[in-house]
């Protein structure tokens, strides 16, 4: 049940921010965005480059992140944004600075469901933990009934 559980989730994030993608391409003027199908590869090409590249160009840049208090975060996103943007077709940023405007509103808006999906673990959590913790009780109490079992008592009747 767990992995069918995880399957759903990741697809329900990736059909998210596919429209979130849409989203920001409605508001902003310089992001185009084809259709649906450009935005589901979009923002599958996204959380790959976010996954893969995004931590090593955070580690290569960390002084100059350090130095501007966290602020080159946003130019790494920005870049990697209008990375994709330029190279996927159906998926267009026309500009650096857009790119780095798109990477936020984007980041903004699959927080979203990161947070409503932290919180159905959670909870999802909880239930099975709780869960274990009654099979856990009844199994020690299966136990202690075990362990207290005595031999029957038998009296005996001295007659003298």
């Amino acid at each position: 049940m767990g992995g069918r559980h995880l399957a759903v989730r990741w697809l329900l994030i990736w059909v998210y921010n596919a429209l979130a993608l849409l989203a920001v391409a409605y508001v902003l003027p310089g992001i185009h965005v084809d259709g649906f199908i450009s935005a589901l590869v979009a923002a599958i090409i996204l959380g790959l480059v976010n996954t893969v590249l995004r931590p090593l160009l955070v580690v290569l840049t960390l002084p100059v992140t350090v130095r501007s208090f966290g602020l080159f975060i946003f130019i790494i996103n920005g870049a990697l944004f209008w990375l994709v943007g330029s190279t996927l077709k159906g998926f267009e940023v026309e500009g650096f600075w857009v790119g780095v405007l798109g990477a936020l509103l984007y980041s903004l808006s699959s927080l979203i469901p990161m947070l409503f999906f932290r919180r159905r673990n959670r909870q999802w959590q909880n239930v099975r933990q709780q869960n274990v913790r009654q099979q856990n009780v009844r199994q020690q109490n299966n136990r202690d009934q075990k362990n207290n079992r005595q031999a029957p008592i038998t009296i005996d009747h001295d007659p003298s």
